[in-house]
């Protein structure tokens, strides 16, 4: 970035053209000319190259001029620089991996699927917090801690896949384990976003006592209940047919998950189709907000001395020359 101390300065360029143009004015009337009563002896002189080039020393000084105006501005070339004060949140996405996620009443895949889509989605649009990835079935482990990497998060959601980890739905164990990631945790917002589509059916933690504890350490609990209404569609692998699809229940405990979000401070939202789980996210990200404060320090650089220079070399050799090949007789 390039700015003037003095910009006021850079008005004095608007004598260069008065100056060319009193110059070539000046040619034109003759001023300075010396007169012969004869030309004869003249004929058949050549005319010398210096002659042909007797503007080149006033150019030259014109030039001088306006690099010595510009120099007197005082171009500057700033260099920012950002302090970045930032109060981050620390988040745990809780992922429900259990076999009923595999129901196919979200486009274009299975609930699974689709959840991890618009988590990769809510992750990219993150910048200065923390994220860490929790996976429950009828077990709870850890998949990612909580991390800036966010390739690394990507990479660990990516890997989570159907049938992995035993089959159930330990939604109480999900919670434990996340608030287990908080433990060290010395942000001033911590949540906590549960993605379920299930009833607590395994573990040896009760769910609203997870949310108990939860409470107690100031962490924000925010659940989201995953599937259609009514019945989905699930595949099921049949030994005699192969892969069949059923038509299943959907049930979701929203009492209970609607009693640990408003417990903790936090809220249930129900994601019938992929654009509502979309619109849950955007409305959580706009509610857990990062608070950043930036500083800009802008640090000035003296660029005069690249027109100085030049100026004072184009008089110097200006007045060489005018003493020497481009000498005037008087």
């Amino acid at each position: 970035m390039i700015s003037f101390a003095n910009p006021w300065l850079l008005m004095l360029l608007l004598a260069v053209p008065l100056l060319a143009w009193r110059y070539f004015r000046s040619l034109r009337s003759g001023e300075g000319s010396l007169r012969f009563a004869s030309t004869i002896a003249l004929e058949g002189v050549r005319c010398p190259w210096t002659v042909r080039l007797r503007h080149v020393l006033f150019g030259a000084n014109l030039l001088a001029f306006a690099f010595v105006i510009v120099a007197l501005a005082r171009p500057q070339k700033g260099m920012e620089e950002e302090e970045i004060l930032t109060d981050g949140v620390d988040i745990v996405l809780a992922l429900d991996a259990s076999g009923s996620m595999a129901a196919e009443d979200f486009e274009p895949r299975n609930r699974l699927f689709v959840a991890k889509a618009v988590i990769r989605r809510f992750v990219e649009a993150l910048r200065h917090d923390r994220v860490g990835l929790v996976v429950f079935a009828g077990k709870s482990f850890t998949r990612c801690p909580l991390t800036l990497d966010y390739g690394v998060l990507l990479q660990a959601l990516d890997d989570v896949q159907l049938g992995t980890i035993e089959d159930g739905t330990a939604i109480g164990n999900g919670l434990a384990n996340s608030l287990n990631r908080m433990r060290e945790s010395s942000a001033k917002s911590k949540v906590i976003i549960l993605a379920t589509d299930g009833v607590n059916n395994r573990g040896e933690i009760p769910p609203l006592d997870a949310a108990r504890m939860a409470k107690a350490l100031g962490v924000k609990i925010y659940t989201v209940g995953i599937g259609s209404r009514g019945v989905a569609r699930v595949p099921v692998n049949d030994p005699n047919y192969g892969r069949v699809y059923v038509d299943m229940p959907v049930e979701i405990d929203e009492a209970s998950l609607t009693q640990i979000a408003a417990m903790t401070g936090g809220r249930y939202e129900r994601a019938t189709d992929r654009s509502t789980l979309e619109k849950v996210f955007d409305d959580i990200a706009r509610l857990e907000k990062t608070r950043i404060q930036v500083k800009t320090y802008t640090h000035y650089n003296e660029r005069f001395g690249g027109w100085l220079w030049p100026a004072l070399g184009l008089v110097l050799a200006a007045a060489i020359a005018g003493g020497t090949r481009f000498s005037k007789i008087p």
